[in-house]
């Protein structure tokens, strides 16, 4: 009798050590990210960093320090992002979701970046497309990693 009850003290033990272990910042989007967009020929169209912060259960994004690296005249400066999330995971730690997000530029005005991509633990998969003004069109996919 002491055995059985040993034993299942010591699996609850386990249970609960595998429940508090951490994945680092897997398990939401929060976060420093990087990102590279490329055309259908695999060159480098565009590439940025930024900081997300996902907002209460609304799946809004807030996206701070946003910082296109990649000189282009479709974005002298930018005017907004906005974004959108959804996650969901499981006990193992595996967290996945969707990602949206746009970019718009003030100067010139009116060019749209628009990301949709699937979330993967610490990394970010998916299509962009560039609309916009003469020249400020395109399209291709994306990476984005935790930095």
């Amino acid at each position: 009798m002491k055995t059985l009850a040993l034993t299942m003290l010591l699996g609850l033990g386990l249970v609960l050590v595998g429940c508090g272990a951490s994945n680092q910042n897997g398990a939401n989007i929060n976060g420093n990210w990087a990102a590279t967009l490329t055309d259908a020929n695999g060159t480098q169209m565009f590439s940025f960093t930024t900081s997300l912060i996902a907002t209460g259960g609304s799946g809004t994004l807030t996206i701070n320090n946003f910082h296109l690296s990649t000189n282009s005249p479709c974005f002298v400066s930018v005017k907004t992002e906005a974004g959108t999330f959804s996650l969901s995971g499981n006990f193992s730690g595996n967290v996945s979701g969707q990602l949206g997000m746009s970019v718009l530029s003030d100067s010139p005005s009116g060019n749209t970046l628009a990301l949709t991509g699937t979330v993967n633990n610490n990394a970010v998969s998916g299509s962009w497309s560039l609309s916009g003004g003469s020249g400020c069109t395109g399209n291709g996919s994306f990476m984005m990693t935790r930095m």
